[in-house]
């Protein structure tokens, strides 16, 4: 195993592979649907069947970071030279960093997409801006990569991963 001469193509591994989660924040952003909430005296509410979109919010996150995982780990592999599982480590890594960017990004593109009015008055329909109300949805994205290079890693079968 050939591991000093993977380091330096696995930093940039992890750095352009975290760089990805700045694209998965801002497409998250763009289509999550943010809740509609009526202006009461004390407090807002959700519309009937609004509160969904919780679930949708986190839905799309997932979704979003499962397929972005799948690219990464197809992709990675098709790194023919850099096979094994020094890159694999770094993808995984830099995956998780993607999906907590893609998170803090995206949620802070979505409150300023979805700011409130500065005094909205009693009876008004606001827009909410979409959340995410676990942070354990960043998981899917590492899983994802893992998944996708190991099941090719298995298929492959070579004691040299082809390299």
């Amino acid at each position: 195993m050939i591991i000093r001469a993977d380091l330096v193509p696995a930093v940039i591994v992890f750095v352009a592979v975290g760089l990805l989660g700045i694209g998965i924040g801002w497409i998250w952003s763009l289509i999550a649907p943010p809740q509609r909430m009526r202006v009461l005296a004390d407090r807002q509410v959700p519309l009937p069947v609004e509160s969904y979109h919780k679930f949708d919010d986190l839905a799309l996150f997932v979704l979003l970071s499962l397929g972005a995982g799948l690219v990464t780990g197809t992709a990675l592999w098709l790194l023919r030279g850099r096979r094994g599982p020094v890159v694999m480590v770094a993808a995984v890594l830099g995956s998780f960093g993607a999906a907590a960017l893609a998170m803090a990004l995206g949620l802070a593109w979505a409150q300023a997409r979805y700011a409130l009015p500065e005094a909205p008055t009693v009876g008004d329909v606001v827009a909410q801006a979409p959340v995410l109300e676990t942070a354990w949805c960043v998981l899917a994205w590492p899983l994802a990569t893992a998944l996708g290079y190991g099941i090719l890693s298995a298929w492959n079968g070579a004691d040299d991963l082809d390299r």
